[in-house]
């Protein structure tokens, strides 16, 4: 039998309401014991009354009973609100867990609901997504996936895939049945249909990254071209220091931002030069590291220097856009940088609103409409594994060999899928997934 477990379900710190949440068999006995007023046959209805400890009154508040199974977790489920503060809600989860229940594990709920199929694997994943959401389309996103869309393709691929192992099964177990090669190259383009849906799900896996991520935007140019002073503009406060001297910045400095509705993850970077100083090469080789990771480089020029590197220099990035800083400071830009660079002034801010719409027209074609899903790096793993077996079926059967050898392909692909639902019967792979949450969801 599972323990009733409690843990405090609202951040820690000072608020209005703090939640304690218990679930488990014994979940409305030790709700009853703290809570002064009678909660049994009052399913979802808030019942004020005082929360006792040791004969003490803690605090007074409300508190609601969920019977299984209509419950977040699928089983008997309660929830104490008390006033939120760091003492408070501490004494009523120690008033709890003396009253019987266990303290709580990281995402131990959620994965009571998966167990007791309240969700799949991927809703599960998709609650962490919601909490962590930093822009509307990310939430637009996880709540697509919570909704169960996304679990709703992998399980049409899964179905797909079984009636190909069925099929595959058939014809070794029943030779003399008319399963004959005409029905075996029907087979090959059903599992071409096959990997081409993994293929399409694997081809969302760039825009999950970046909706649960952000995308990789690095600064970097020359020292003293402004980069520290653009990274305070698009942040919207002071983050790094700027100064006159060459140099200043010796360090990579990330901060999250939203730019245009989508989460962009800025990275500030030294300026690039030769240096016989040890500790700015340490910073000129960290920076190197950063523009070789970035999804976009903001590559930042003076433009009221006549020396200034050329645009294009050093950098083989996908995407760059140049940005001449300082107009403020010239007529006109450069005959090498008008036309090709957006002139922005970071000492005025003349110009950042354009650079910004820029940056995300850049990415637009990235991200999904609101009403789509994406994968995450656990999908793309196994995605990546039942394509592989695919392809291994398709090329048995395609070379004449036995269909002894293509099952096993077949059999590989229809496993990862199921892995992605959480059918696969690894306490290792739940374990890993549900330690990343936090306690109390």
């Amino acid at each position: 039998m599972n323990p009733t477990i409690a843990a405090i379900s609202t951040p820690p710190g000072e608020g209005g309401v703090a939640v304690i949440r218990i679930s488990g068999e014994r979940a409305v006995a030790i709700a009853g014991t703290v809570f002064s007023s009678p909660l049994a046959g009052r399913p979802r209805e808030m019942v004020y009354g005082r929360i006792l400890h040791g004969g003490e009154i803690v605090d007074r508040g409300l508190a609601v009973i969920f019977p299984a199974p209509r419950s977040y977790t699928g089983e008997d489920m309660a929830e104490i609100h008390c006033h939120g503060g760091i003492v408070v809600s501490a004494r009523v989860l120690e008033a709890v867990l003396e009253a019987g229940a266990t303290a709580a594990a990281p995402g131990e709920f959620t994965q009571r609901a998966f167990l007791n199929g309240k969700m799949d694997l991927t809703q599960a994943e998709a609650v962490m997504d919601v909490i962590r959401a930093r822009t509307p389309l990310a939430l637009a996103a996880a709540s697509e996936q919570l909704s169960g869309r996304l679990g709703d393709e992998f399980r049409a691929l899964r179905e797909r895939l079984i009636g190909l192992v069925a099929h595959v099964e058939a014809w070794i177990d029943f030779p003399e049945e008319d399963i004959d090669p005409a029905t075996g190259a029907a087979l090959i383009g059903a599992i071409h249909d096959a990997r081409a849906a993994a293929e399409s799900l694997l081809g969302t896996a760039a825009t999950g990254r970046i909706l649960r991520e952000g995308v990789r935007l690095v600064i970097c140019g020359a020292p003293n071209a402004g980069k520290s002073s653009l990274l305070n503009r698009l942040l919207g406060w002071d983050r790094a220091i700027v100064t006159p001297t060459p140099g200043t910045t010796r360090d990579t400095i990330e901060e999250l931002a939203n730019l245009g509705g989508l989460p962009f993850r800025i990275t500030d970077t030294a300026g690039l030069r030769a240096t016989d100083d040890p500790v700015e090469s340490l910073g000129v080789n960290r920076a190197r590291d950063a523009i070789a990771a970035a999804d976009i480089l903001l590559h930042v020029i003076d433009a009221s220097d006549p020396a200034a590197d050329p645009p294009g220099a050093e950098f083989g990035a996908a995407t760059q856009l140049l940005v001449a800083n300082k107009c403020d400071l010239v007529g006109t830009l450069p005959p090498g940088l008008a036309g090709c660079a957006h002139p922005v002034s970071c000492a005025t801010g003349a110009g950042l609103a354009e650079l910004v719409d820029g940056i995300v027209r850049t990415v637009a074609g990235a991200v999904p409409r609101p009403s789509a899903a994406a994968i995450n790096a656990r999908h793309q793993a196994c995605l990546a594994r039942a394509r592989d077996g695919l392809n291994e079926a398709a090329a048995e059967l395609a070379a004449g060999n036995p269909p002894e050898l293509a099952a096993i392909g077949l059999r590989s692909a229809l496993d990862a899928v199921g892995e992605i639902l959480g059918r696969a019967d690894s306490e290792e792979i739940l374990g890993e997934i549900f330690a990343r949450f936090c306690i109390g969801k």
